[in-house]
């Protein structure tokens, strides 16, 4: 009875340690090997695109840098120009003063001639400038009488400034007669006013 109870569990224990021999181990999985090849391909072609992505944002960069130096330029240029056209009004109103005549007569007043100076300095300073000068006369005497008056006292002015070295081709003259006093009254103030040339540009 006691060689059995220890048999038995000899044999048990043989027969678990068979069935645990013949039983075959865990497969191992295999882990797919990485592509070297696809991994480098992949890798060039990421480099390329961030170098392209790249190159276009320098792109738009410097368009936009080009685009903005081009409107700061343009703006420069329009204040310049926008400037020099306000320096040749101030010079021009500066400059075309009125000079006056004394009753009847178209000569040239000593008191004026400094101011028809200044007129042709400005001419030869502004080459673009073109001058019409305009002879008024005041309210005594008749329309004809006094347009030919007008004109006398616009080609006094115009030889004046002619002799002064403006060219003839920039200068022109017309006569208003009394047509188009500067101001209104009956006095001797008031007529010496009117008795003009007025010079505009053209």
């Amino acid at each position: 009875m006691r060689f059995v109870r220890t048999v038995i569990p000899v044999a048990v224990l043989l027969t678990m340690g068979a069935g645990m021999a013949c039983k075959k181990p865990a497969t191992v999985v295999e882990q797919p090997k990485v592509d070297e090849d696809a991994a480098k391909k992949a890798a060039a072609e990421e480099a390329a695109r961030k170098a392209a992505a790249e190159a276009e944002a320098r792109r738009l960069a410097e368009a936009e840098a080009a685009k903005r130096k081009a409107e700061a330029e343009a703006e420069a240029a329009r204040k310049a120009e926008a400037e020099k056209v306000a320096s040749y009004q101030r010079a021009a109103e500066a400059a075309l003063k009125d000079i006056n005549f004394d009753f009847d007569q178209s000569g040239i007043r000593e008191a004026d001639k400094a101011k028809l100076q200044a007129i042709a300095d400005f001419m030869k300073a502004y080459a673009q400038a073109k001058v019409q000068v305009e002879g008024h006369c005041d309210e005594r005497g008749t329309v004809e009488y006094n347009l030919a008056l007008g004109d006398r006292r616009a080609h006094s002015a115009y030889a004046y400034l002619t002799g002064l070295g403006v060219a003839e081709d920039r200068l022109s003259s017309i006569s208003y007669g009394k047509e188009k006093p500067k101001v209104q009254g009956k006095d001797e103030e008031t007529w010496l006013i009117n008795r003009r040339c007025e010079f505009k540009l053209k």
